[in-house]
């Protein structure tokens, strides 16, 4: 075989791997992509419109919108959401980061296997738990509450957080604590003044995942939550049904998801690049 006809047989292999490989990210994208893109669509249409199969907007009808928003429950459960959500995510960092310190960087025994406790924490599933933690919830005057839930997701939540962060705080250096002791800082200066501007990357990453946790969780929501007042927006959107079954009003349900999903989608978008750094960090050592 000639060399020519080497070269030509790579370069074809070469073209052929790079065409499949953008004909794979052009599937996955459709997979992943195309549901939302047809919620949206759905979104915009009503009455026998919801039975035709289109695939490209037509028309912008914002009456499933006004609708939803209309709906003052729905409104206040968007608003549960994001009091649920944040508290939840400031509640899992300040825990997280006391204890990824302490497990990351104070050298004492038992370290390792207080690591593979935690992280075995997060394995049970919520249906294996839930009897047990209503109970406790009742015993707390939480029930009907938005805190039942702040205090559920914080529980599934900090197991996650704790890993994630006592792994990148290992891989901080070391002299910058040295110079923080002999400075006379103490543990919680060097944590807060130090360490945490320095952990951006992976706050972001850890806080957007409990979030989005949060505000997507519905099975604790559905059971902690009685009154439309209380709930969060998988629930209300859950909740919202018609006369029939044939009366369901899909075009507002498509609304509705639509509207909780586009803060999310947001802040991704804003935090993408310390989200890739987050996630990557430790992966190459220079």
């Amino acid at each position: 075989m000639s060399t020519q006809t080497f070269w030509t047989r790579r370069r074809a292999k070469r073209y052929i791997g790079k065409a499949a490989f953008f004909l794979l990210i052009v599937a996955i994208l459709l997979f992943t992509v195309f549901p939302f893109y047809y919620a949206i669509l759905t979104s915009f249409k009503s009455g026998s419109e919801l039975f035709e199969v289109d695939y490209w907007i037509s028309q912008f009808n914002v009456t499933n919108y006004a609708s939803v928003l209309d709906q003052e429950s729905f409104v206040d459960s968007i608003w549960n959401s994001i009091l649920v959500s944040s508290m939840t995510v400031l509640i899992a960092m300040l825990l997280g980061l006391t204890a990824a310190y302490a497990l990351g960087r104070v050298q004492f025994r038992g370290r390792a296997p207080i690591l593979m406790i935690v992280l075995g924490v997060s394995m049970f599933p919520q249906v294996a738990v839930l009897s047990g933690l209503f109970e406790v919830i009742r015993a707390m005057n939480l029930y009907n509450n938005p805190w039942s839930l702040v205090f559920s997701y914080t529980i599934f939540t900090l197991p996650f957080t704790v890993w994630v962060l006592t792994t990148f705080m290992r891989q901080l250096p070391k002299e910058l604590e040295e110079a923080a002791i002999v400075d006379g800082a103490s543990p919680v200066v060097t944590l807060f003044k130090v360490f945490v501007p320095l952990m951006g990357p992976a706050m972001a990453t850890t806080g957007l995942l409990a979030f989005i946790a949060a505000w997507n969780e519905f099975l604790f929501a559905l059971t902690f939550t009685l009154t439309n007042d209380q709930r969060t927006v998988p629930v209300a959107i859950a909740l919202i049904t018609g006369g029939s079954q044939h009366e369901l009003p899909w075009g507002h349900l498509m609304a509705a998801s639509v509207i909780v999903t586009v803060p999310l989608i947001v802040l991704v978008l804003i935090f993408q690049r310390r989200i890739v750094s987050g996630l990557t960090a430790g992966a190459v050592k220079g």
